[in-house]
C-alpha cells in the first residue's frame, strides 16, 4: 500500500524515450496535490521513421541519445529551474522498445546518481492513467479506458499503482487497428490522424462488422475488423479517392461503436465492483483519445450512463514526459522511489496479477 503523500512541493524532472518521441518535463506537485507543468518539451522524430511506414527501433534509439540531453537542459531552461532545484528524476521504464527505453532510464539514473536524488522509474501506461490528477485534479477511484498504438484496456483505477483491469483486447490494439488499415489503403504515416482526417470527406456508407458488440465481458477484437475492411477495399478495387474516404469513414465508426459499446459494458461492471464509492469519472488516455470521432462517441456513452468524461488536452494524449514527471511525483509524494537497479522492461502490465483474457494478445 502506498503511505500517505508527503505534504511538500515537490518538483520532478520527467524523461520520455519509450517510443518515437523524446521528451523532457518538468512538474510541480503543490503539497496541495495540484499538479503544475513548468516545461514540456517534446521532439518527434516522425519525420525519421516515416519512409518505412513505422517505428523503427534502432533509428529510434540513436535519436533519443542524440537529443534527450538537449531537450533535459532545454527544460530546465524552459523552467527557470537548475538541477538543485528537483526533488527528483522520473524516467519512463516501460512498456515500449527496450533500446529507447534504456537510453532515459540510463540518463536519468545518471542524473539521480550525480544530483543524489531519488530515482523513480515510471510505468507509461500509468504515467497516462494518471495524467487527469494533472490536468483535472480528479482523485481517485475512476474508470479508465485506455488507447493506444499497443494498448486498448478497460481498467478501475483505485489509486496509484492500483488498478483492476475490466477488458483488454484479444487481438490488435485500437492504434495498430488505425495503422494496419492506413497501411491498407496507401495513406500517409502515422495512420491514425491519416485515417480520421480522410475520414472528414467520406459517408459511413460501408457495412462493416462490430466485434464483440453486446458481449458480457468488456474484451475488445480489431483484427476480424480490419480483415473486413480489406475485403470491402478488393471488391471496390481500384479505389477511387471517394471509395478511400467512404472505408475509412466507416471503418473509423466502426471502431468508435465499438469502442462506445465495451465502455459502456465496463460501466455497468465498474459500478458494480465499487458501489456507493464508485465515482462516476470516465478518463479516456492514450494517443488514440485524439481522434475526434471516438471522443464525440464516448461522450454520448458518458452522458447516457451518467458519468463526467475527463480527456486530458490533445498534447498529453500522445507521448510526453510532463505525465511521466506527473506520474513520478505522485510516486514520490508517497514514499515511492525505485533504486538505481530498477530495470527497463519491454512488457510491464498495469494489473500484473490479472487472468489473461482467452485469446488475448500479449501486449503490456
Amino acid at each position: 500500500m502506498a503511505t500517505a503523500p508527503n505534504r511538500c512541493d515537490l518538483v520532478v524532472l520527467g524523461i520520455e524515450t519509450s517510443c518515437d518521441e523524446t521528451a523532457a518535463a518538468l512538474v510541480r506537485r503543490e503539497a496541495s496535490g495540484k499538479g503544475v507543468i513548468l516545461a514540456n518539451v517534446v521532439r518527434s522524430q516522425l519525420a525519421l521513421h516515416a519512409e518505412f511506414g513505422g517505428v523503427v527501433p534502432e533509428i529510434a534509439a540513436r535519436a533519443h541519445v542524440e537529443l534527450l540531453d538537449v531537450l533535459i537542459a532545454e527544460a530546465l531552461t524552459e523552467a527557470r529551474l537548475g538541477f538543485d532545484d528537483v526533488d527528483g528524476v522520473a524516467a519512463t521504464a516501460g512498456p515500449g522498445l527496450i533500446g529507447g527505453l534504456i537510453v532515459g532510464v540510463t540518463t536519468g539514473k545518471a542524473i539521480a546518481l550525480a544530483r543524489g536524488l531519488p530515482f523513480i522509474a515510471v510505468n507509461h501506461l500509468e504515467a497516462h492513467a494518471l495524467t487527469p490528477g494533472l490536468t483535472h485534479g480528479l482523485r481517485f477511484p475512476y474508470l479508465l479506458l485506455l488507447v493506444s498504438g499497443g494498448h486498448t484496456q478497460l481498467l478501475i483505477a483505485k489509486d496509484v499503482g492500483q488498478y483492476t483491469r475490466l477488458g483488454t483486447t484479444l487481438d490488435d490494439a485500437l492504434g495498430e487497428a488505425f495503422d494496419k488499415a492506413a497501411k491498407l489503403l496507401g495513406l500517409d504515416y502515422p495512420g491514425g490522424p491519416a485515417v480520421e482526417d480522410c475520414a472528414r470527406r467520406g459517408r459511413a456508407v460501408i457495412a462493416l462488422p462490430r466485434p464483440m458488440h453486446g458481449r458480457p465481458e468488456p474484451h475488445f477484437s480489431l483484427a476480424g475488423l480490419k480483415t473486413a475492411l480489406r475485403h470491402e477495399a478488393m471488391k471496390r478495387a481500384p479505389l477511387s479517392d471517394q471509395d478511400v474516404a467512404d472505408l475509412c469513414a466507416s471503418f473509423q465508426e466502426a471502431a468508435a461503436d465499438v469502442v462506445a459499446d465495451r465502455t459502456r459494458r465496463a460501466m455497468e461492471l465498474y459500478a458494480d465492483a465499487l458501489g456507493d464509492e464508485a465515482q462516476k469519472a470516465l478518463v479516456v488516455a492514450g494517443g488514440v483519445a485524439a481522434n475526434q470521432r471516438l471522443r464525440a462517441a464516448l461522450a454520448e456513452v458518458a452522458t447516457e450512463q451518467g458519468f463526467t468524461l475527463i480527456l486530458p488536452p490533445l498534447d498529453l494524449c500522445t507521448d510526453n514526459a510532463a505525465m511521466v514527471a506527473w506520474a513520478g511525483a505522485e510516486r514520490l509524494a508517497r514514499g515511492l522511489a525505485d533504486d538505481l537497479a530498477a530495470p527497463s522492461r519491454a512488457r510491464w502490465p498495469l494489473d500484473p496479477d490479472a487472468a489473461p483474457a482467452l485469446g488475448a494478445g500479449v501486449k503490456a
